[in-house]
């Protein structure tokens, strides 16, 4: 199974060296064809894992899980709760769900609970008002957890790769400082697949993370173990990052909030992986995920680089000023959405014409049946220096070598690091011509969104073609990312927002994207959906809560 999926790519790659617009499009339903194929393959295999035993986790008992990050954080403020109190209450939930959902890595709670009874100290004698406390440590004393690709000093930073002796941070990410300084409290560092390579929190250090409301299917990736933790409320808001859709996805599959910030809003420095291709920030994006869209603004407000981001997160926007528009199609050789998804974006269209008298319109984005393209290209034309040092030289020259271990089970490295080289390879065999032909269709499209959407207008699109999936499955539906990739690419904000479940149980959700620099209409559009649709909801439990 291994050496056809790494094929499929090669074969990708190869077909399109020598093609013309119209044969792409061709090859487009040839690669269809094959994914379908091979999906069909590949199928019963996968759902063997429908005889999982499912786990459930324990109910929630502790109120303070169950108020938002800026509710918590007014609370510590006004001295109604301490810090510690919320930073313990954390701990323990982390405790309960662990040996479930199996998502974090390492762990700093002695240090975190000193943090907070520092806090607390601090408060004890402090004569400065609740409104200049909120102004100046906006998160002081709130207890946040950390996707592992983000350094915080002296944790892990190994990032799923199995080494005799871990990475450790140095220093702490740009990011990490900056909520230190707002006054958080980082309790700890969470699963990712290698080197975020993967859209499955997968690795041979700390293994799978499970999703809380089927335990039997992946929590998604690469930000999976930071989705499974809010989804159990063993988090209230986390910083992630998301590099083909790294937080939106797993934010989708565990029914909570994800955004990433339009491109430049936030400071890269102290994440691996990383690039030093000049366009390397033009793409990738350090966002935040949340069980409740208030605390989007709140988490993005502080770190973000600029004023002028800041000043954009604490806009007030009234949906009655916003355009709508929405798409249910990604084109090229991504699949068609199921009808889960295609539910959920009709129940926010219904709603929004009948509480907005809004008309939503379908966005007309001639392009976007270019999008595998446009993405694969941008992503795979970057060298990613980490990936590079891990395979010890240019990967072109060791794939086959890496590919021929993994196949006899003597590899140090997953699945998806594995194919993520070939992939690579592949893309190196590419014509210079059909690179620039991919830019230009990049630049066109991102026209297309600037016309259409404006400085008022948003665009609902599905998170993915379908909910949650078995582990494993992503491999046959590599296409269908591009629903979220391409939105790196164009370096657009995008908000994931829960919208409910399917007839299993599992959550759905929509992403919401505006043109860049218009954020605020993005975390607007969470806000009104969390209203009217509820937002997160607590998975399956053992027992009835009290």
């Amino acid at each position: 199974m291994e050496l056809i999926l790494c094929m499929v790519p090669v074969f990708y790659m190869k077909l399109l060296s020598d093609s013309s617009g119209t044969i792409i499009l061709v090859v487009h339903k040839m690669l269809k064809f094959v994914f379908f194929l091979l999906d069909w393959l590949v199928t019963p295999l996968i759902l063997l894992q429908t005889f999982r035993k499912r786990k459930r986790l324990p109910p929630i008992r502790n109120h303070l899980l169950l108020l938002s990050a800026t509710e918590l954080a007014k609370r510590i403020r006004r001295k109604e709760v301490s810090s510690e109190e919320a930073v313990k209450s954390y701990i323990e939930r982390c405790q309960d769900v662990n040996p479930i959902v199996n998502a974090i890595v390492e762990t700093r709670y002695d240090a975190a609970v000193q943090e907070a009874r520092a806090v607390d100290e601090f408060l004890s004698r402090c004569t400065k008002t609740e409104e200049e406390l909120a102004r100046e440590l906006p998160l002081l004393g709130l207890p946040i957890t950390v996707k592992e690709s983000i350094a915080v000093q002296g944790m892990s930073h190994s990032v799923g790769v199995k080494k005799k002796i871990v990475d450790r941070a140095d220093e702490d990410a740009d990011v990490v400082a900056r909520v230190r300084e707002a006054g958080a409290i980082v309790i700890l560092v969470s699963n990712t697949p290698e080197l975020c390579l993967a859209w499955e929190s997968n690795n041979k250090v700390t293994g799978s993370t499970w999703n809380p409301y089927d335990t039997s299917k992946s929590a998604g990736g690469s930000s999976g173990g930071e989705a499974a933790l809010l989804s159990s409320a063993a988090s209230v808001v986390s910083l992630s990052s998301d590099i083909a859709g790294s937080a939106r996805y797993p934010a989708m599959c565990c029914g909570i909030f994800g955004h990433k910030p339009s491109a430049h809003t936030v400071c890269c420095k102290g994440h691996k992986p990383f690039s030093s291709d000049e366009n390397w920030d033009d793409y990738f994006s350090i966002g935040t995920m949340s069980r409740y869209a208030e605390d989007l603004p709140l988490m993005m407000s502080v770190i973000s680089q600029t004023d002028d981001a800041r000043r954009r997160f604490s806009q007030e926007t009234s949906l009655k000023d916003m355009k709508f528009f929405y798409a249910e199609e990604c084109c090229g050789i991504t699949t068609s959405i199921n009808s889960d998804m295609k539910a959920a974006i009709h129940k926010l269209r219904k709603y929004l014409e009948a509480t907005y008298g809004a008309k939503v319109q379908q966005a007309k984005l001639p392009d976007m049946k270019y999008a595998f393209d446009i993405s694969a290209r941008s992503l795979l034309n970057m060298d990613v220096d980490d990936v590079i040092k891990e395979f010890e030289g240019p990967i072109t020259s060791k794939v086959f070598l890496e590919l021929i271990k993994y196949i006899f089970c003597v590899s140090r490295f997953s699945f998806s690091m594995v194919s993520y080289a070939m992939v690579k390879w592949s893309y190196s065999k590419f014509p210079q011509r059909f690179r620039h032909k991919m830019d230009d269709k990049a630049v066109s499209l991102k026209k297309q969104f600037d016309d259409v959407l404006g400085d008022n207008g948003v665009l609902i699109y599905p998170s993915f073609i379908s909910p949650a999936h078995y582990r494993y499955q992503m491999y046959t539906r590599t296409a269908n990312y591009t629903y979220m990739m391409l939105y790196n690419v164009l370096g657009l904000p995008v908000t994931q927002c829960p919208i409910g479940f399917n007839s299993k149980g599992l959550p759905v959700g929509v992403q919401i994207v505006a043109n860049a620099g218009n954020d605020h209409l993005t975390i607007a559009m969470a806000r009104e959906i969390e209203k009217a649709f509820g937002g997160w909801k607590q998975p399956p439990t053992t027992e009835i809560p009290v």
